[in-house]
């Protein structure tokens, strides 16, 4: 009898299933450590009675008490913490003499080592053939996937002044401006009862410098990645910085438009809904995957929408479509991290944020509702531009943004002073101009400035112009 005919989903040993005949209790860790390598990852089931090619014959009844046995010892004495096994006997034969025993190990919250003597311990992982000892970059992954990235206490004191940035985003968010006490950050374990920050609340420190908080922005003229890049900022620093930069990036780049009601008045449309665009962000960035090094988050503007694209896959059991809007579970990897935005009023503990994604595009077709795609590894979510038709150019795309009309007036009038673009830009600050609208061009190479900086007689061209010389 094969396997496959007691369980059909096995046919031979992969990832999550290993085949044994029996369990040698004279050399435990030959096969502990694949019951160590299940509850370090997803987990699995290693068959006793099972021969390498498949050949179920089966252990008695005796084996089996024996086998169970031998695993409860090797659990208690070398595996620690203790992983949580399960089991189940399927008979071979018609007489139900002998028996397929399935060993179930369930995934590990933490990471899972095999101890042999006081100061010899090993952490393995599972791959398709075996379990291999892990290299010490796998067990720094491996920690991060069990423990969080940001649920640990650091050495560092929390000091108002070391985190203006998040404070003031407290204080934009927070219905009554306030920004919280030392006690509710100790209440949300945000910070320790002896006032040292959690390494989540590091990254909303003013001076966090990973790569990790990383948010790449881009605006493209097409509706793929094939056409030209308008406008780009790569925004570091703490998660507020960050987070506000990139929503000033998407409201610099999206436009408004209006449209008639019903009394013959008209009211104000924007592309995108405000408050769609932050709860996309937040989710961003409350859920990624920041165990996986050298990757980010990317914001990229379309013609026609804005896809926002998060590492890390999709944590719960069904698929996105699934759930009935409104009901999507709310599972936090980053528990720190979402915490620090539900102080700040952007996040909420019920998990309503895709709600409230759906309830402000309520009153657009069901083609232009948001969209989540799941993919190996990361998750996209799309916005829908409210205000796209198929039939306006390129230029109309991009009317009313400030970086379009800054690129319509250097193409139709020639070379212009900062002060001619800020008033065609719309712009009364000078220094918000320049933050917000010619440095992101200056630094994506879309326009470049002819002069002294400072000097009032410089003059910003376009860099496709000095290409065609």
């Amino acid at each position: 009898m094969k396997i496959r005919e007691l369980y059909p989903d096995v046919i031979s040993e992969d990832l999550n299933y290993e085949f044994k005949t029996v369990l040698n209790p004279d050399r435990p860790i030959k096969w502990a450590k694949s019951l160590i390598g299940y509850a370090n990852g997803e987990g699995g089931v290693l068959f006793v009675g099972v021969s390498n090619e498949g050949d179920a014959f089966g252990i008695d009844l005796t084996e089996i008490d024996r086998t169970k046995l031998l695993i409860a010892q090797v659990n208690d004495r070398h595996i620690f913490p203790h992983i949580k096994i399960s089991y189940m006997m399927r008979s071979v034969d018609a007489n139900a003499e002998h028996f397929v025993l399935a060993v179930q190990v369930a995934p590990a919250e933490s990471v899972i080592r095999y101890r042999e003597g006081d100061f010899n311990e090993t952490v393995y992982v599972k791959g398709d053939a075996n379990a291999t000892p892990a290299t010490p970059e796998e067990i720094i992954s491996l920690s991060k996937r069990k423990y969080g990235v940001d649920n640990e206490t650091s050495e560092n004191l929390y000091q108002e002044e070391n985190w203006s940035e998040y404070l003031e985003l407290c204080r934009e968010y927070r219905k009554d401006g306030s920004i919280p006490s030392v006690k509710e950050l100790q209440n949300e374990e945000i910070v320790s009862k002896d006032g040292y920050a959690k390494s989540g609340f590091l990254m909303f420190s003013d001076d966090y410098r990973g790569d990790d908080t990383m948010i790449s922005c881009r605006l493209w003229n097409r509706k793929n990645k094939t056409g030209t890049v308008l406008d780009s900022s790569r925004l570091k620093g703490s998660l507020a910085r960050v987070f506000m930069e990139a929503l000033t990036f998407i409201e610099r780049n999206t436009k408004t438009g209006w449209r008639k009601t019903e009394n013959g008045g008209r009211e104000e449309v924007r592309s995108y809904p405000k408050e769609a665009v932050r709860e996309a962000l937040v989710n961003a960035i409350a859920h990624r995957d920041y165990s996986i090094s050298g990757t980010q988050i990317d914001v990229d503007i379309y013609p026609d929408r804005i896809e926002i694209v998060s590492p890390g896959s999709w944590l719960l059991p069904k698929d996105y479509y699934e759930y009935p809007v409104g009901s999507i579970p709310s599972i936090r990897r980053n528990s720190i991290i979402a915490a620090c935005l539900d102080v700040a009023n952007l996040m909420e503990r019920g998990g309503t944020g895709f709600q409230t994604m759906m309830e402000s595009y309520r009153d657009s077709l069901e083609d232009m509702q948001p969209v989540v795609s799941i993919y190996p590894g990361f998750l996209n979510l799309r916005l829908f531009d409210r205000l796209y038709t198929e039939e306006q150019t390129v230029t109309e795309l991009y009317e009313g943004t400030a970086a379009d009309k800054v690129l319509a007036t250097l193409r139709k009038e020639g070379p212009q002073l900062m002060k001619d673009l800020q008033m065609a830009a719309g712009y009364q600050n000078r220094a918000r101009f320049l933050k917000e609208v010619i440095n992101p061009m200056l630094q994506s190479g879309v326009i470049y400035r002819d002069g002294k900086a400072n000097s009032p007689t410089a003059r910003i061209r376009l860099t496709e112009d000095r290409s065609a010389l």
